[in-house]
């Protein structure tokens, strides 16, 4: 698997550089930023990113509104949440949101690697399918559209 480009976002600006360091030092391009606004802009800008890690508790925009505002704005990125503060109505509220997964801190540096791989993998794999949607002859653009919407609101896997 090629690199993967991942986000970290969280308000206490050393973590987030000590885990892209940690995970550059992986082999994933990772970069740093302290609050929502700051990570809607940079995915906003870069449209590389496959992967946010979100820290769930910072101040002004917290972890779900900007998981929210992520999923409005660029539905394909993958979302791991991360916060020291676990509950179990935090884990499901960002679970229901969109979230690809949940960690909680203290972590294992290992553990994030393998979560950030597995949600890049289902991002590469959902935009396989879109550029294969694209790609089908004798539908409509309608038709296309109808398939795509499906696939990002279910995850369900198409017949070819």
């Amino acid at each position: 698997m090629e690199s993967i480009t991942t986000l970290i976002v969280d308000d206490e600006r050393p973590f987030g550089n000590i885990v892209s360091q940690r995970l550059r030092q992986r082999g994933i391009t990772a970069s740093a930023v302290s609050s929502g606004p700051e990570a809607l802009l940079r995915l906003v800008q870069t449209h590389r990113i496959e992967v946010v890690v979100l820290d769930l508790k910072m101040p002004g925009m917290d972890g779900i509104d900007t998981l929210r505002a992520i999923k409005k704005t660029t539905p394909l990125v993958e979302v791991v949440m991360l916060t020291g503060h676990a509950t179990i109505d935090s884990a499901i509220e960002a679970m229901k949101s969109g979230a690809f997964d949940y960690l909680t801190k203290p972590f294992d540096i290992d553990q994030l690697v393998e979560k950030i791989t597995a949600a890049a993998r289902k991002k590469r794999d959902r935009d396989a399918k879109i550029r294969e949607i694209r790609a089908r002859p004798f539908i409509s653009e309608r038709e296309r559209e109808e398939m795509i919407k499906r696939l990002l609101e279910t995850d369900v896997k198409l017949d070819t």
